[in-house]
């Protein structure tokens, strides 16, 4: 069994790594979660899963959430002090790192520095940090589990290879709800229609930042950092049907793809049984027999400048 800490268990990640959990409650136990406001979804996932400990970040919604389980031995801590406790706990093997922007980073280097792995679903943490979290991870000898589905893709493609015969790494992006317009065709779009990802469900910061290709620079920045690989090694095209999530060409024109319906649950449980690979029934399948193209595009970057400016930082 392995002892979880769920950090942003009330977001789009969180929820579907209890949804996982929920199916398969011998093999996991819940130690810690963490919000930041959202108290409600917080108490009805207490109630359920029991951890011994939580963070509300907002301190006035942590003392609501005190008062409203004082019936139950959860404790409840708050602010970084409390992300971090929560990342810590001494019963805790793994660490699942579902918070969103920069706040990632200190618990995720603690929880490092105290011997756990970490499944990490926190990009910025690597983008701002990969100079300091990388080294940690292997001087403390933990696991560095991606759990972004492009990073996981990757991930799966290099089991058993030698990372050394990497030729390139090539990210595949959806294009989101934007893809194939101008610049001059985006000037009235709201953020309502930003927010309507064509195949993804996820939180609002990461739909947005997809739509205007924010995202996918990012993740080339964490591929550089997860993989040590030089950013010109890494190629953005754009794959409409998010089958194929991504792909690694080897030195000798080799290229190796990890397939499948889109759905997170693949990644996030990947990740947290790894190395071992278990069913997941409520998956969606491909089924080869129905899918009549796999199309690619190349990266607009005079639209989507965003990606542009994120290989020039990084």
């Amino acid at each position: 069994m392995k002892n979880i800490s769920i950090l942003g268990s009330t977001g789009s990640i969180g929820t579907q790594t209890l949804d996982i959990i929920r199916e398969n409650k011998k093999d996991f136990k819940v130690i810690s979660l963490s919000a930041d406001r959202n108290i409600e979804l917080l108490e009805k996932q207490i109630r359920e899963f029991t951890p011994k400990l939580v963070c509300v970040y907002n301190r006035e919604k942590a003392e609501e959430l005190r008062d409203n389980i004082r019936d139950l031995p959860t404790r409840v801590v708050t602010g970084m002090d409390g992300l971090v406790e929560c990342a810590i706990d001494i019963d805790i093997n793994i660490v699942v790192t579902a918070l969103v922007g920069m706040i990632g980073i200190l618990p995720t280097i603690e929880a490092i520095k105290s011997g756990k792995d970490i499944a990490l679903a926190n990009k910025e943490t690597l983008v701002t940090a990969g100079h300091i979290i990388m080294p940690l991870v292997k001087k403390h000898e933990v696991s560095l589990l991606p759990v972004d589905s492009e990073h996981s893709a990757i991930f799966q493609a290099l089991q058993g290879e030698d990372l050394k015969k990497i030729h390139k790494i090539i990210l595949t992006a959806s294009g989101g709800p934007f893809r194939g317009r101008k610049l001059s065709e985006l000037k009235n779009v709201t953020p309502e229609d930003a927010l309507k990802h064509p195949n993804w469900s996820m939180g609002a910061k990461i739909t947005i930042d997809s739509a205007t290709m924010v995202n996918k620079g990012l993740e080339v920045m964490e591929a550089a950092w997860l993989f040590d690989i030089d950013m010109n090694k890494i190629e953005v095209i754009v794959h409409p049907q998010s089958i194929v999530h991504s792909m690694v060409e080897y030195i000798d024109g080799s290229i190796i793809a990890q397939l499948g319906e889109p759905d997170m649950r693949v990644p996030i449980q990947y990740a947290l049984y790894y190395p071992h690979r278990m069913e997941l029934k409520q998956v969606e399948r491909v089924d080869f027999k129905q899918l009549r193209q796999l199309t690619f595009e190349e990266a607009d970057l005079k639209t989507f400048a965003g990606l542009k400016l994120a290989y020039k930082a990084g």
